[in-house]
């Protein structure tokens, strides 16, 4: 490839590609098996916080060599976005030749983001729920409410989702699309807990809070189930995440980041990150009852998993416009 382009890919030429949901999981699970086993670089992610509250801007560099991947990721939060018509999450991707340094493409992340997100929910669905699932509860019915089925239908029996959320135009519309789209049947509650109890599977998927709502009361995720914070512990009131045996995340030292920025205040003791899963290092489900729960972060690393494989996907079909550096 010449040295002196790039290939810019805006976020309708990432989706153009056609990767699909099963190809991001396998490429997650390579890279979280070489994370566990010590082959991959990722710092802890800086951030700036534009405006307060609960607003974010960060940078998430890392490298794979296993895929031959490096490259950071430039990616935004603003939670009042949506009222003003915008998207909640924005960015952009920065994708490099790992061998020279130089700058391949440069790709929008709002795609990318939301697959590998339902992805990594996905992956640790695999150690850590009853192979047997299929009723799922989803209390955000957003893009990760979506991306997050999307990725459990790729591995569990899915049949059922429990669906919650305060917006009832976006729950109406949420239904609409699954059924449509992937033939299952969704079940529009009134009450969180509808969400939760009698679930095999529980995905929160609200906006990330410093300050937890704490909707989910103890008692009310089911011995043996799994649940995953997408949105961190906005949804779980301290006593419902103590009542698990197996609490995970994907990178510890990010959440001890996060815990000196002050969120994940009050959580039970980590029992493992993804790496340490997928290599066997620390168990994952051990008994059919266990209630087990992953905190998953967002890494660097899961977003330089897809980035080659859309790189590679573009070139091979000539998406993308190419542009002089």
């Amino acid at each position: 490839m010449p040295a002196n382009r790039l290939l810019y890919l805006s976020q309708a030429d990432v989706a153009a590609v056609g990767l699909t949901m099963a190809e991001i999981i396998d490429a997650l699970e390579i890279t979280f098996r070489a994370k566990g086993e010590g082959r991959t670089e990722m710092p802890p992610k800086p951030g700036i916080h534009p405006g307060g509250g609960d607003s974010f801007i960060h940078a998430m560099p890392a490298y794979i060599p296993d895929l031959k991947s490096a490259g950071i990721k430039w990616v935004s939060a603003f939670p009042d976005n949506p009222s003003k018509g915008l998207p909640y999450i924005t960015g952009l991707l920065i994708f490099n030749d790992s061998e020279t340094g130089l700058p391949l493409a440069v790709m929008d992340c709002v795609w990318i983001t939301a697959k590998r997100t339902g992805a990594a929910t996905a992956v640790a669905a695999r150690y850590l729920a009853r192979p047997e699932s299929s009723v799922v509860g989803v209390l955000g019915c957003g893009v990760q409410g979506r991306s997050n089925v999307e990725a459990l239908k790729v591995l569990f029996p899915l049949k059922k989702v429990m669906a919650y959320d305060v917006n009832r135009d976006a729950l109406r519309r949420y239904q609409e699309e699954i059924e449509e789209r992937w033939g299952l049947q969704v079940v529009p509650v009134k009450e969180p807990r509808a969400a939760v109890s009698g679930c095999d599977l529980v995905v929160t998927a609200g906006p990330i809070l410093k300050k937890p709502h704490a909707t989910i009361q103890a008692g009310w995720l089911d011995k043996g189930a799994f649940a995953s914070l997408v949105d961190f512990d906005s949804y779980w009131h301290p006593q419902a995440m103590h009542q698990v045996a197996k609490f995970c995340t994907d990178d510890t030292p990010q959440l001890r980041l996060y815990q000196q920025m002050g969120y994940l205040q009050d959580i039970p003791e980590i029992h493992a990150d993804l790496g340490q899963l997928v290599t066997g290092e620390e168990p994952g489900r051990e008994t059919p009852t266990e209630r087990t729960m992953t905190a998953n972060l967002g890494l660097a690393l899961d977003d330089m998993a897809v980035a080659p494989l859309i790189y590679g996907r573009a070139v091979e079909k000539n998406i993308g416009t190419w542009l002089p550096l």
